[in-house]
């Protein structure tokens, strides 16, 4: 067969591209088979407890009996269309949830749910908080991710920013023998230049020497709030450069939908977490961090399912107001939440206990609607991966695999799936288990 290049020839044009995929593989390593938790609640520091994640699962209770005493009243109640899915298993999933682990992710406020109080009164709340943690830690009543939210580093700011990170951190570790509580994080709001993020992997550093802990143990989170965080003033998205001076360790990025709306001078009346600056802002770290790994979330709902009448005697038509607003505040919150899931944002913020229902019952009714279709799709998807590789095929798109396999893994880690259901794709709990598509075909290889 007549051939014009040889390898003298093609060698140093391979050698430039063998250089720029590895340096592309590096950027962009795919996304993470860790669990992703579906949400963050975030809550002052100068009301947090160690046992806070379990009072709020009881709050929450509370509100599913009064408000959706059973299966038909809930799904009545959220809006969801009868026949989608089984609405008892819905139902059973989230209660069952709400018992066992109300809470994936909590995140102490130091900055909008706590705001600007004397330096003796946070110093206070900064220590306080970090023995709170602690004993959580000793008691196992922690939420499976938690953290600290600090204040931004501006420069009215950055000093007791600063300070509440040093005695936050600082105390726990002491109190704590030096170990940090599992999925800790600490989220940095409002950037608006990377040498904020810089500055705080620097303070990390001074941390991680001085209190004996390893290398890159503190990870942080990364709050698009602002214009400035979406395009700089070069016109470039900031977002690739925010996560490079993180130097590894950023774990995610959040949307504040309410700051960034504000600072796009929308007014109050329209600040909603569907408003098209949102839709353009969320796109923007979508494409901008997509395949690097780094988790993506959404902001909260605003409107709390809270109804306006207290104490214990109420008359019906009292009740019946307190319902109606609850209900529609669910309403909104799912559609909210269907609203992210969609536009492929796993999680996102809930501020009171009463929306926590509302948070399950969307993700769940997502993974219950798509879980026959990804089903057959990952089954078939698995055996021609796997003929392929057997055969000596090439078989390049481990990616969309991976991604298939990620949709029963978040559904399995928040409780909407179970391992029986996922089990149906024909992989073994072990394969799921292994939370990676490239070693179930080399798992299915060696067989």
């Amino acid at each position: 067969m007549k051939t014009t290049f040889t390898t003298d020839s093609t060698q140093a044009i391979t050698g430039r591209l063998r250089e720029a995929n590895t340096a592309m593989n590096i950027l962009y390593p795919g996304d993470s088979p860790a669990r992703q938790p579906v949400h963050t609640v975030y809550g002052g520091a100068q009301i947090f407890k160690s046992d806070t994640a379990k009072k709020l699962g009881a709050t929450a209770l509370r509100t599913m009996q009064e408000y959706a005493p059973n299966a038909a009243a809930f799904r009545k109640a959220i809006g969801v269309e009868k026949g989608l899915f089984d609405e008892k298993v819905l139902y059973r999933r989230v209660i069952d949830k709400l018992k066992s682990e109300p809470v994936e992710d909590f995140r102490i406020d130091f900055e909008d749910g706590y705001g600007n109080r004397p330096d003796t009164e946070e110093d206070g709340h900064a220590a306080f908080t970090a023995r709170e943690v602690a004993a959580g830690m000793s008691e196992g009543a922690l939420p499976p991710f938690i953290g600290i939210r600090l204040k931004p580093f501006t420069e009215e700011l950055k000093t007791r920013s600063i300070r509440t990170l040093d005695i936050f951190v600082s105390t726990l570790l002491e109190k704590s023998g030096g170990k940090l509580p599992r999925n800790f994080a600490v989220t940095l709001p409002k950037i608006t230049d990377p040498e904020q993020v810089s500055a705080l992997v620097n303070l990390f550093e001074i941390l991680e020497a001085k209190n004996n802990l390893p290398g890159g143990s503190l990870r942080l989170e990364l709050m698009v709030e602002t214009p400035q965080s979406i395009i700089n003033h070069q016109g470039e998205c900031s977002l690739p450069a925010f996560v490079a001076a993180a130097q590894g360790r950023c774990i995610a990025a959040h949307f504040g939908v309410y700051d960034y709306t504000a600072s796009m001078n929308i007014t109050a009346a329209y600040q909603a977490m569907d408003h098209p600056a949102c839709d353009f802002a969320r796109h923007m770290m979508k494409v901008s961090l997509a395949g690097t790994g780094v988790w993506l979330s959404d902001g909260a709902t605003n409107v709390m399912p809270v109804g306006p009448h207290k104490g214990k005697r109420l008359s019906p038509k009292q009740l019946r107001e307190n319902a109606h607003v609850v209900h529609r505040a669910w309403q909104l919150g799912l559609g909210h939440t269907m609203h992210s899931l969609r536009n492929g944002y796993y999680q996102g913020w809930d501020l009171h206990p009463a929306q926590l229902p509302i948070r399950y019952a969307a993700v769940y009714s997502f993974f219950l609607q798509g879980l026959e279709a990804a089903s057959l799709r990952l089954k078939t998807f698995v055996e021609k991966a796997a003929q392929a590789t057997l055969i000596g095929d090439v078989f390049d798109d481990a990616a969309t695999g991976q991604g298939l396999l990620n949709f029963f893994l978040r559904g399995i880690s928040c409780g909407a799936i179970t391992e029986k259901e996922a089990q149906a794709t024909g992989l073994s709990l072990e394969e799921i288990r292994s939370r990676s598509f490239v070693k179930i075909l080399n798992m299915r290889r060696s067989v």
